[in-house]
């Protein structure tokens, strides 16, 4: 079985990689990638540690606020911010992408109808 360890080094010796190239990319992302489903499996819950919500009121967590919990950089940027944010920013994407690719733009409110 992988260890977390040995996917660390692994990660450590693609990324001290003199020339990387579209395979050492291909590696990290599997390793990352396993890396994220191993820690996942843990069965142990993390210790929250209550000095990192220093400055922060559960008071401030209402009905717009988003709660979305994902590993992407998207979901992590939206999470905890209030809709009357987020939506016009979407909004304005989505108006792009139906000016310059319409059949994702159609794809993506295919999906959204369903």
């Amino acid at each position: 079985m992988i260890t977390k360890q040995d996917l660390l080094e692994a990660i450590a010796e693609c990324q001290g990689t003199r020339s990387p190239n579209a395979n050492t990319a291909v590696k990290l992302a599997a390793f990352y990638t396993i890396l994220d489903h191993l820690e996942d499996e843990q069965p142990a819950e993390k210790a929250v540690d209550r000095n990192s919500f220093a400055g922060y009121s559960l008071a401030d967590i209402g009905a717009d606020t988003i709660r979305y919990n994902g590993k992407s950089e998207f979901a992590q940027t939206i999470d905890g911010k209030s809709q009357k944010d987020v939506w016009p920013v979407i909004d304005e994407l989505m108006e792009t992408i139906k000016a310059i690719n319409m059949r994702l733009y159609n794809g993506v409110m295919r999906k959204l109808q369903k």
